[in-house]
């Protein structure tokens, strides 16, 4: 695998913003924030597990069929295929690092099911 990303790489979107922290074979480290009131898109991936870890705020979290709040310290896996979403329904950001693995490690890996910025 080529390593797409590097480390320092960001990118905002509508709904905040993520940075890359570290990268490797295989591997992709990003922290991100959602602003408050914002959400990401209910997405899938095709190619990458990806790993949550919440460090600051309560976010909506949806899993699959699953739907449930989060909180500090909490770790969330997402296997490939599965449709998830993070909502940050607060006042404050929420912050979170995910980590991904995967053979394809690749920023056009997001399969849209469902989007509040006219992204499908």
């Amino acid at each position: 695998m080529t390593v797409v990303y590097k480390i320092g790489e960001k990118d905002l979107r509508p709904w905040g913003e993520w940075e890359v922290i570290d990268a490797g074979t295989n591997y992709i480290v990003k922290k991100i924030c959602v602003l408050p009131h914002k959400k990401l898109s209910l997405q899938f991936h095709s190619h990458r597990n990806e790993h949550w870890i919440i460090v600051q705020g309560n976010p909506l979290i949806t899993v699959g069929e699953r739907v449930f709040t989060a909180s500090q310290n909490s770790t969330i896996f997402i296997p490939v295929g599965e449709k998830h979403r993070i909502e940050n329904q607060s006042d404050y950001s929420v912050l979170f690092i995910e980590i991904q693995t995967g053979n394809i490690l690749d920023e056009n890996d997001i399969i849209r099911l469902e989007d509040s910025y006219g992204r499908l």
